[in-house]
C-alpha cells in the first residue's frame, strides 16, 4: 500500500535498509507522502480526458462533461452521445473513441473494477483492453487507486531518469533494464517509484 502516510514510511524504511541510494534520497529530502486517486471509472476518465493537454485544460473539459453528462459524468449517457456531443465538451473524436472503450467494458461487465484480478499483470493487461489506456496508465491506476506496493511504472521518464541517476548509471536505462534493475525491489517497487519521484522533483525546485 501506497495510499496511506504509514504505509509508505515501512516500504520506503524497507527500500532504503536494502540500498544506500534510497537511504540518500530520504536524508537529503524527507519521507514522501502518500499518493491517492479514487478507485473507480471516474478516475480512468479523468485519466483520458487529461491525455497530451494542460492541466487548466483538462479541469474545463472535465467540467463540461459534467454539465452535459452529470456529475460525476454517467457512463450511458457518455455511451449514447454523439461525437459533435462530446466535441461540444472539448472531447477529441479520439478521445471520444477511448471513452466509449471504457463505458462498454464497464456496462457489459466485462470489466470490473471493483474486483480486478489480485495478479498485478493480470490486472494491467485487462485494464489496458481499455483503448487509450496503455501500460504506464494502468500502473499508475493500480498504484494510486488501489495502493498495489510492488506496481512499478518502469516506462516513466520522470523513473527512468531519476532512478539511472541514483543508481549511478551513465545513462538512463531503458525500461527492460530498469525491470531488470528494480527485482532487487521486490516487493516494493512502487515506493521505489514514488522514491524516484519525489527526488526528481526535489531536485529540479
Amino acid at each position: 500500500m501506497v495510499r496511506t502516510s504509514g504505509s509508505i514510511t515501512a516500504q520506503v524504511e524497507a527500500l532504503a535498509g536494502r540500498e544506500p541510494a534510497f537511504a540518500a534520497v530520504v536524508e537529503r529530502h524527507g519521507m514522501p507522502g502518500p499518493r491517492n486517486s479514487t478507485p473507480g471509472v471516474q478516475t480512468l476518465l479523468r485519466t483520458i480526458v487529461g491525455q497530451q493537454v494542460s492541466v487548466a485544460a483538462a479541469r474545463s473539459m472535465w467540467a463540461k462533461l459534467e454539465g452535459a453528462f452529470g456529475s460525476p459524468p454517467e457512463l450511458p449517457l457518455l455511451l449514447a452521445a454523439s461525437d459533435e456531443d462530446l466535441r461540444a465538451a472539448g472531447i477529441s473524436r479520439q478521445k471520444a473513441g477511448y471513452i466509449r472503450s471504457l463505458a462498454e467494458l464497464v456496462i457489459s461487465g466485462e470489466l470490473d473494477l471493483d474486483k480486478l484480478p489480485e495478479d498485478d499483470e493480470e490486472a494491467i493487461a485487462l485494464l489496458t483492453r481499455i483503448k487509450g489506456i496503455g501500460r504506464w496508465s494502468a500502473e499508475i491506476y493500480l498504484l494510486f487507486a488501489e495502493g498495489r506496493a510492488d506496481v512499478f511504472p518502469a516506462g516513466d521518464l520522470a523513473v527512468m531518469v531519476e532512478l539511472g541517476r541514483l543508481m549511478g548509471l551513465a545513462d538512463k536505462p531503458s525500461e527492460k533494464k530498469l525491470r531488470e534493475m528494480a527485482e532487487a525491489w521486490r516487493p516494493y517497487r512502487g515506493a521505489a517509484a514514488i522514491l524516484a519521484w519525489h527526488s526528481y522533483n526535489s531536485s529540479v525546485l
